[in-house]
């Protein structure tokens, strides 16, 4: 790893010139930032990465971004399943799971939500029995993000219910392309469908899949969770790119092609960002509205929470940082979706409900239907206040039965 942040910055700078080509298939251009170590360079360098902060993280995305180059792989393999299983995971592990991330041959989704057990996660009922080598798995998984393009699954089921209901709990590395997983998606208001119920009925994952050990599913899942939270939140360099593994079938694409799309992708998830603040001020020159004493109060709101956040995000990383940094970052990151639709309205008026707005591509039209699901994926701004006042201000926690109380002894719901 360079010795301070202006090499990180020079050496990853020279690299993208030395190495971009629009000409080459997003597979190989994916293929080239895994091997350099920047396609998640936050990651060990035992497993792919350059072991690099945030800062210099976003001084590679810079140098990219700089260079009009297209973004390493997207999706939940990169952003959770990679840093859980370099924590967790064996060498083996390692090598056969996170190769495929960093290089967009795999997508992974989550498999932790169910019908019964979303804000108590904890709750969950699908079970997965051992039988020789593998465990027969059964169970329904809902709100799964990129679940009918997942190659791999982070799935957490129940290994053992005479156990409290936190521990008896397995993490599994789960192949989503094998008979007895039906995913079904969930279409929402925007049209689109980022979420997806799965049904599991009798499949199997192998015993060499278990991440961590078996019983410590919980501990394996929360750090899932943390990563999740910390990305949620985090307001990294935006980079274009597309979606990772079979089924989504980009790996042959031209790499240049991708960098020209909608900033929004085809996930559908916009982001309100200070890239999207810079256009609605330009928007807002443009219609007269920046001299409006209103209009301005507005717009520095806007600002000073995504420049707030991304310091908090900064300051999460840091030694000594609280437990719940992530969960404050994740809740600061639902306010400012909220804030983006209503900068977004305030600036185009009646406009804002035309999905070809002027200036942004139905970027805000997007954005008004979307805003409301980030302040309950990843866990409800309900439950991020719980999590902040127990861990950030050592509030008691909610009554409820003992920690030791056996899962299949708890009432169900």
């Amino acid at each position: 790893m360079a010795d301070t942040s202006t090499d990180v910055a020079a050496e990853a700078s020279a690299w993208v010139a030395a190495n971009w080509n629009p000409d080459l298939a997003v597979g190989e251009w994916w293929q080239l930032l895994a091997d350099a170590g920047y396609s998640h360079p936050t990651l060990p360098e035992a497993a792919g990465g350059r072991g690099f902060g945030r800062r210099e993280t976003s001084m590679v995305r810079q140098a990219i971004s700089d260079a009009g180059a297209m973004g390493p792989p997207t999706g939940l393999g990169m952003m959770l399943a990679a840093p859980t299983i370099a924590k967790h995971g064996s060498p083996d592990q390692i090598e056969r799971f996170i190769k495929p991330i960093l290089n967009g041959v795999d997508a992974w989704c989550q498999l932790f939500s169910e019908p019964n057990a979303g804000s108590d996660l904890a709750s969950l009922q699908t079970s997965a029995v051992l039988d020789g080598d593998e465990y027969t798995v059964n169970g329904q998984k809902a709100w799964t993000s990129g679940g009918k393009i997942a190659d791999k699954g982070m799935l957490i089921a129940r290994t053992d219910p005479a156990l409290p209901k936190h521990r008896g709990i397995g993490w599994f590395a789960f192949d989503m392309h094998q008979a007895g997983v039906d995913v079904r998606p969930l279409t929402e208001m925007t049209g689109r469908a980022i979420f997806n119920e799965v049904f599991i009925d009798n499949a199997r994952v192998a015993a060499g899949d278990l991440i961590g050990e078996d019983g410590n599913g919980w501990r394996v899942a929360s750090d899932t969770l943390m990563f999740e939270r910390i990305s949620l939140g985090a307001s990294p360099v935006p980079l274009n790119s597309c979606s990772p593994g079979s089924i989504a079938a980009n790996l042959e694409k031209r790499a240049g092609d991708m960098v020209t799309r909608r900033r929004s992708g085809e996930a559908g998830v916009p982001q309100p960002n200070l890239a999207m603040w810079n256009r609605l001020v330009e928007q807002a020159r443009e219609r007269g509205l920046l001299e409006r004493p209103l209009v301005r109060e507005q717009f520095v709101r806007f600002y000073e929470l995504a420049e707030v956040n991304r310091l908090q995000a900064l300051r999460g990383r840091t030694k000594g940082a609280s437990m719940a940094s992530p969960n404050i970052s994740k809740l600061m990151m639902s306010e400012l979706f909220r804030q983006g639709r209503e900068l977004g309205a305030t600036v185009y008026g009646m406009d804002a409900t035309l999905n070809s707005d002027e200036g942004l591509e139905g970027l805000i039209q997007e954005l008004i239907m979307f805003s409301p699901g980030p302040a309950i994926y990843g866990g409800t701004d309900q439950v991020q206040r719980n999590i902040i006042g127990e861990r950030g201000l050592g509030l008691p926690r909610e009554p409820g039965p003992g920690k030791e109380t056996p899962f299949n002894e708890l009432p169900k719901n």
